[in-house]
């Protein structure tokens, strides 16, 4: 799996622990412990990302700096 791929599923990811989250956080009794976890491994998922980013950044390559895709 090259870089930029990598970084693309890392950011699909990423994107869908949001959905959990939002989703978690507007059912009527929210599980604060889990909203936790999945918070914590979306903030390993975006470190991820910006250290490949950076990465890629000083071997020439352009990436997208966003987190999300839309």
């Amino acid at each position: 799996m090259s870089t930029l791929s990598h970084i693309e599923a890392l950011q699909d990811k990423h994107a869908h622990l949001e959905k959990i989250i939002e989703e978690e956080q507007h059912r009527p009794d929210p599980d604060e412990a889990r909203i936790h976890e999945l918070k914590r491994e979306k903030l390993k998922i975006k470190d991820e990302i910006s250290a490949l980013n950076g990465a890629t950044s000083m071997n020439g390559q352009q990436v997208n700096n966003g987190v999300t895709r839309h």
